[in-house]
């Protein structure tokens, strides 16, 4: 018997959610968690310096991000998620795609030396995205050179400072 309390789709949640902490404080960023996610928006993360930039991200976390023949990846992103992060904002929306190893005893592991979170999260600006006549869900297209590390979300955050991401 388990005594869990989240189901393994709330620990992909959280598990994307300590991705993007880390990465952030790796950055010297902060992360901001979004009590309601009413607009698509999960967490925002924050830097200092000019403009004072920051990012909005809707997270997903998956088992099976499907890789095409031209070596991107390929999810199933539900329609109203799609819509929220193409339409046009003053704050630059992403979303960030956490890929995980089939067996959830391979998220995570923890030792004296160190603490592993496998595998690695992709990003993917929708912003003006053209408008699709699915009704439930729409395959984003996700390039694999869009691995988010802590360089990757200086770089991000670099354009952010310019309004323009993606």
């Amino acid at each position: 018997m388990s005594d869990a309390l989240l189901s393994s789709t709330d620990r992909e949640e959280a598990l994307s959610r300590a991705y993007v902490s880390a990465i952030a404080a790796g950055a010297g960023y902060t992360v901001a968690v979004q009590d309601f996610d009413r607009d698509g928006i999960d967490l925002q993360i924050k830097a200092g310096g000019a403009m004072l930039p920051s990012l909005d991200l809707q997270l997903k976390a998956t088992i099976d991000l499907r890789e095409g023949a031209d070596g991107d990846f390929r999810y199933a992103l539900r329609k109203r998620n799609y819509d929220l992060l193409r339409c046009p904002t003053l704050v630059p929306r992403i979303l960030l795609v956490l890929a995980l190893p089939e067996d959830e005893g391979d998220w995570l592991s923890v030792s004296e030396e160190q603490l592993i979170l496998r595998r690695c999260a992709y990003w993917v600006s929708l912003k003006n995205a053209t408008a699709v006549e699915n009704t439930t869900a729409v395959t984003v297209t996700i390039p694999r050179t869009n691995r988010l590390d802590v360089g990757e979300l200086k770089r991000l955050m670099e354009m952010a400072r310019t309004g323009v991401v993606g």
